[in-house]
């Protein structure tokens, strides 16, 4: 019983700090007029490697339900449950993963793994949940949403194209970036994380 608590408690400071990050954001221009790039899912990554699967999807909702709170939803909660469904795509694979494999090229393939899968997921998200919620709520068209990646990349001119040219070079940029970071720090982060689960054993 002390160690599910402590282990919620972990989920919960890795949720706090998933959020935190979601503030210290940036566009890409050339590559998307409304995405912005975080770091938030590295915490949900290390927590979850740290927790197992489960610990990450707390450390995802704790993230989504805070978000929530603090600055509620723009889209009718389309945003959020994307949010969710990358977060969980990306994050999962590579928890059950490594699980199974704990080496370094276990971390790799995972991350890999789950790199793919959030990519895929970003593609279907967005053409079949947020282009259609942006249109439904600021009365636009595909017509409109195509000419708004148009203006930051003349290379995009219809649907596939915008797949092609800002929806998987930002993922894929998106993923990578978060992949190497973790790669490089989880084991110094998941050290004191495993601190605290493990002193429940010892009081």
């Amino acid at each position: 019983m002390r160690q599910k608590v402590y282990r919620l408690v972990v989920a919960a400071m890795m949720g706090c700090a998933s959020f935190i990050l979601i503030f210290f954001n940036f566009g890409v221009p050339f590559l998307s007029p409304f995405a912005e790039f975080d770091l938030s899912a590295l915490p949900e990554l290390i927590g979850g490697f740290v927790l197992g699967p489960v610990g990450a999807i707390e450390i995802i909702t704790v993230k989504l339900l805070l978000k929530l709170v603090f600055q509620g939803s723009s889209s009718m909660l389309t945003g959020e449950i994307q949010n969710f469904l990358l977060s969980v795509t990306y994050v999962l694979p590579a928890v059950l993963y490594y699980r199974k494999h704990r080496t370094k090229k276990g971390a790799v393939i995972g991350l890999v793994l789950g790199s793919v899968l959030s990519i895929i997921t970003a593609i279907i998200t967005n053409i079949y949940l947020i282009f259609p919620a942006y249109m439904f709520l600021y009365g636009m068209d595909w017509d409109m949403i195509v000419g708004m990646f148009s203006a930051v990349n003349p290379y995009i001119k219809n649907i596939p194209t915008v797949v092609a040219f800002s929806i998987v070079p930002f993922n894929v940029i998106s993923r990578t970036v978060t992949s190497v970071i973790t790669f490089f720090v989880y084991k110094k982060i998941s050290k004191p994380l495993k601190k605290i689960i493990s002193e429940a054993d010892n009081k």
